[in-house]
């Protein structure tokens, strides 16, 4: 997050899904999308209208975070609670201390001329690495450092352009082009 504020903060258009875009599900009823942020409060209020309070700030995985809590027994009173929650502390909702420019290149990416760039990004960018985690099965570089990795990468991208010459002329005449 924190490159992307700084890439924000230079006025460049930042045209990337959040994990919530890329999975492409639809988000429930009770979606923390669904609950209303209040910034002069710093609160939060559920679709039913109930509160939720700042109760700690912390710090998780280097991500400083705010965590959001409805009072217990106002939701275990509520008819969705087993729905929206099955703690019995209550609902609770965590948020970034940069929610608002996460939120920001959310709406960023979904505007239609950012998803126009998307699509040359998928056409271009996506397909050579899609091929070489998925169909060569390579999740991760073998060998540390720069040198290794980039040896390793170089590898991997000259398969994958000997796998797309084949994909796109055949091995015959790939073969007759290189004058084996």
């Amino acid at each position: 997050m924190e490159s992307a504020e700084k890439v924000d903060k230079q006025g460049i258009k930042v045209v990337v899904p959040s994990i919530r875009q890329a999975s492409d599900k639809e988000p429930g009823p009770f979606d923390k999308s669904n609950f209303k942020y209040d910034d002069a409060g710093d609160s939060y209020m559920c679709p039913t209208g109930k509160i939720l309070k700042l109760r700690y700030r912390r710090t998780n995985r280097g991500k400083e975070q705010k965590e959001y809590w409805a009072d217990m027994g106002i939701c275990k009173k509520c008819l969705n609670f087993g729905v929206c929650t099955k703690s019995r502390r209550g609902r609770k909702i965590m948020r970034m201390l940069k929610e608002e420019l996460r939120q920001k290149l959310e709406r960023q990416y979904e505007q239609p001329d950012s998803q126009e760039i998307y699509k040359l990004r998928k056409q271009k960018v996506e397909l050579p690495f899609g091929h070489i985690k998925h169909n060569l099965q390579v999740g991760g570089f073998l060998l540390r450092g720069l040198p290794g990795v980039k040896a390793e990468m170089s590898i991997l991208s000259s398969c994958f352009n000997i796998a797309r010459m084949i994909s796109i002329i055949g091995v015959s005449e790939l073969i007759a082009r290189l004058g084996c």
